[in-house]
Order: structure tokens, then sequence, then C-alpha cells
């Protein structure tokens, strides 16, 4: 059986991404004060969410590759 990590640990980085980034466009700007100014929820839930899309697509090319390697076994 051969089970890649990459698929379920893309899936929750994904899901945490979006509530993240969810939360940082919808949250009071007050918040932000302490940090600068900056709305880290809003940095981190995207900067979450692009690791999630990396880890599923690296994910998909190495079945996809794998697939295509057992296609042409003769």
């Amino acid at each position: 059986m051969n089970v890649d990590l990459r698929y379920p640990l893309g899936f929750l980085f994904m899901v945490f991404g979006v509530i993240l980034t969810l939360f940082g466009l919808f949250s009071d700007q007050a918040m932000n004060a302490r940090s600068l100014s900056i709305n880290v929820n809003l940095w981190w839930g995207l900067l979450m969410l692009l690791f999630g899309l990396l880890m599923y697509f690296f994910a998909w090319r190495t079945d996809r590759a794998e697939r295509e390697r057992i296609r042409r076994r003769p």
C-alpha cells in the first residue's frame, strides 16, 4: 500500500489557511494595532493556503508520474 502523506497534509493546511485568511479578512482592524498594523492572520493564512496547495500539487504530480511509469511497463 502506497500512501502519500502530502495529500492529507496539503488538505489540512488548505483548510486552516482558508479559515485563517477569512478570519483575517473579516476581523476588526483595531486588533492589528498590536502587531504594527500588519494583519498577521491574513498573511499567515495565505501562506498556509499556498503551502497546502503546493503539497497537494506535488502529491498529485508524483501520483501521476507513478501511474505513467506503471502503464509503460511491458
